[in-house]
């Protein structure tokens, strides 16, 4: 019996000092190396949002001009523009008044006399200019042009082939009634509007000087302010332009870029075109346009008009740069369109603008570089 009872208390003690449970471990730290990367997340940046153009305070009195977009007075802001013909014959020189114009047109007036251009030259505030012209006869294309900007016609006759169009109820004009300057030239080179003329014009006629019926139902230019310029780098086709050397071989008209003041500066019969009506200052544009024409001659005695209604290319030039563009009129009434190539409306430099018609037929001698 002892033999039995001790092995019954070894047996207890056994079981009662079984292996002692170990306290959980705690899990293993991970192993980290310094040459391990870390990648933290960059935080997103904003979106870079367009900076809106603070509303723009009209100086007193003044508002933007419909033809250059530069500040002039309010009380011409009803006053139709009026469109002068202007010749451009060497024996016309000097011309007076040009260099206040606010858009100049230029274009062949004769397929003879090596195809000799004229101007077509545009005044808002006609009155504060002294001496406009030599004033010399109208063709039928002005007088298509022209009622793009309900503008009045100031010229001294024309040939016959202008008579329907003067009958088009949009079209006024004043023919042969402005002043004689005794300037020692032949007759035809004598004729200038001065202070005056065109009041007596107004109180001659029913010819409106207040826009009228006829008047334009939307702006002629897409503008853009002078503290946004026409960014012409990001167009399509830009390229550097100083020179533009228009093959017109008559006068040989050439503007030449100027990098002071951001204008083309334009010369004819080989010296720079001086306007004694303002300091001999010298005939300037922000912008440049030119288009290509074709033309229709009338007569052997060298009348033609200009297919001013349709469409074609060209290019559209200003601070020093130059892009192609396209072009369209459908009515003469209607304004001319110019389009970028990627057939948006172009949009032009606040200031004075050259609008130059070059034929087909000499387009490829045009410099444009």
């Amino acid at each position: 019996m002892l033999w039995i009872l001790l092995a019954l208390t070894v047996s207890i003690g056994v079981t009662g000092c079984g292996k002692k449970e170990e306290p959980a471990s705690a899990p293993a730290e991970e192993e980290f190396s310094t040459e391990d990367e870390v990648i933290e997340e960059e935080p997103e940046e904003p979106e870079e949002e367009e900076e809106e153009e603070e509303p723009e305070i009209a100086p007193e009195g003044m508002y933007r001009s419909e033809l250059t977009n530069e500040w002039i007075s309010e009380d011409l802001k009803e006053q139709r523009p009026i469109a002068v013909m202007v010749d451009n014959e060497k024996t016309a020189l000097p011309h007076y008044g040009l260099t206040k114009a606010d858009i100049v047109y230029e274009m062949m007036n004769s397929t003879l006399n090596d195809q000799i251009t004229r101007f077509m030259v545009l005044f808002k505030d006609y009155d504060s200019v002294d001496q406009i012209g030599s004033v010399r006869s109208v063709r039928p294309t002005n007088l298509m042009i022209a009622p793009e900007w309900n503008a009045i016609v100031c010229h001294d006759g024309g040939p016959f082939y202008i008579n329907t169009y003067l009958n088009n109820p949009y079209v006024d004009h004043f023919s042969g009634t402005f002043s004689r300057v005794n300037n020692g030239k032949p007759r035809e080179f004598t004729e200038y509007i001065l202070p005056g003329d065109m009041d007596k014009n107004f109180r001659n006629t029913k010819v409106d000087r207040e826009y009228n019926d006829y008047r334009p139902t939307e702006p002629h230019f897409e503008f853009v302010s002078e503290k946004k310029p026409v960014k012409m780098e990001e167009k399509a086709g830009c390229f550097d332009c100083t020179l533009v050397d228009l093959p017109f071989g008559h006068n040989g008209s050439q503007l030449d870029y100027d990098e002071a003041t951001g204008t083309y500066l334009y010369s004819e019969y080989n010296s720079a075109h001086k306007d004694p009506g303002n300091g001999n200052q010298q005939l300037a544009f922000k912008n440049v346009i030119l288009q290509k024409m074709t033309f229709s001659q009338l007569d052997d005695h060298g009348y033609m008009v200009w297919n001013c209604l349709g469409s074609g290319e060209g290019y559209y030039i200003t601070d020093g740069k130059a892009i192609p563009i396209s072009w369209s009129k459908t009515s003469e009434q209607g304004r001319t369109i110019y389009f970028d190539m990627t057939a948006d409306e172009i949009q032009v430099n606040t200031g004075k603008t050259y609008i130059g018609f070059v034929p087909d037929t000499r387009w490829n001698e045009l410099v444009v570089e």
